[in-house]
């Protein structure tokens, strides 16, 4: 079954470890990311760790090979467990950033963000595509000829790139919304279900539980629902 990463998307890292209290022994899998990072730095991975946490290290790394390598390295130093790379930064860079990580980080290429659409693609390449999906298995393809791990990817092209990449490729999917929440700022997204039979490894969730009444209880329902019709919801 896809597995829940819950993402910590708050503006100091002691309202982050507030959620993290909340939700106790229920999760042990979160995302930090770019806001988080900046305000509360390094700090907030140490603590997580310090209490038996997995982190995946959402920083979406795009620069130089050089600079990419140091702090591909410096992450790999905090102990986290995944961390993420545009690929549009290039083979080079993507090669480069592999090489760090070794075996001890798994690193994600990240495709389109699930923000995008087609249009504000085309805005940003200065040219017309065939689709989203073409794009996204594309810069998916090159992350793996690169030596990355994995790929960061919408709920609507996983099973795409699963078709394309194979089993061994980990797909990590945000964009997760349970049937009839927010949509909040996604352009592309979809529910755990139909995530989790598009063959995602793992599953980003954030306000659909953190923003709930009862964090716990809105995370069991995600999981529920990632079976479908026979546990929870389509």
């Amino acid at each position: 079954m896809a597995e829940v990463i819950i993402a910590l998307d708050y503006a100091s890292g002691s309202e982050a470890m507030r959620m993290v209290e909340r939700l106790g022994g229920e999760a042990d899998f979160y995302k930090v990311g770019l806001e988080l990072y900046t305000r509360a730095g390094p700090s907030v991975v140490r603590d997580l760790s310090g209490q038996r946490k997995r982190v995946f290290l959402d920083l979406k790394l795009h620069d130089i090979p050089n600079t990419v390598t140091g702090a591909v390295r410096a992450a790999r130093d905090l102990g986290v467990q995944m961390l993420t790379v545009h690929t549009a930064g290039g083979r080079a860079m993507m090669e480069a950033a592999a090489e760090a990580a070794g075996g001890e980080v798994t690193l994600l290429g990240v495709t389109l963000l699930t923000s995008l659409s087609p249009s504000d693609v085309e805005a940003a390449w200065g040219r017309s595509i065939g689709s989203l999906r073409e794009e996204v298995v594309r810069l998916a393809t090159l992350a793996k000829e690169s030596g990355v791990k994995g790929i960061v990817a919408s709920p609507q092209e996983a099973e795409a790139i699963r078709r394309r990449l194979g089993k061994e490729v980990v797909l990590v999917t945000p964009g997760i919304r349970l049937p009839g929440g927010e949509t909040h700022d996604q352009a592309r997204f979809t529910t755990p279900a139909q995530a989790a039979r598009a063959g995602a490894d793992y599953l980003v969730v954030g306000r659909a539980v953190t923003a709930a009444a009862d964090p716990v209880a809105a995370l069991e329902k995600v999981r529920r629902s990632i079976d479908g019709p026979a546990r929870g919801e389509a």
